[in-house]
């Protein structure tokens, strides 16, 4: 975290933003309920996608929490220079170090998962929309970081994707 403390403020305070944005569409989209005009089910949508947006915010920082807690070496972008939040250093972390900061971005999910079904109200449009694009979300990280993280349990290189700070990069690895 050398030197990128005031990246990471930055960051926090884009993605605040960004949730408290999602709230004040919550807070429309159930004034609108039930969405009885295009504009009304089109609020609903955009409150749907926000919420599934957010739950890959949290699955972002759920890997970035792992990864800090776990000591690996990572670089925190500019707030609005890649879709990720972070890219590990794949060259100067260690494999338990991989698997802290895979672990805290599905342990994130899962939590993220649970609250939605939770706290979501039932009868919503935005509701149900949002929990099926969640489902979705949670399919694609079946689909795109789990056959990583069981590659690399069963010894494996850890992966060099865009997610990763040496992309392309193979010498080195753990």
């Amino acid at each position: 975290m050398r030197g990128q403390w005031q990246r990471l403020f930055w960051l926090l305070l884009r993605d605040a933003a960004a949730f408290a944005a999602i709230m004040l569409l919550w807070r429309y989209a159930l004034q609108l309920n039930p969405p009885l005009s295009k504009a009304g089910i089109a609020v609903h949508a955009l409150t749907a996608l926000a919420t599934a947006f957010a739950g890959y915010l949290l699955h972002e920082w759920g890997h970035l929490l792992g990864a800090w807690g776990s000591g690996s070496r990572f670089e925190l972008p500019r707030p609005f220079e890649t879709f990720f939040l972070f890219r590990f250093d794949n060259l100067n972390s260690t494999r338990p170090q991989f698997f802290a900061m895979a672990l805290g971005g599905f342990a994130s999910s899962l939590l993220t998962v649970i609250a939605l079904v939770l706290l979501l109200p039932g009868d919503v449009l935005a509701s149900q929309i949002a929990l099926a694009l969640t489902a979705l979300g949670v399919i694609a990280t079946f689909i795109i970081e789990v056959p990583e993280f069981l590659r690399v349990a069963r010894g494996g290189p850890i992966p060099n994707g865009a997610a990763f700070v040496h992309a392309g990069v193979t010498e080195g690895r753990h």
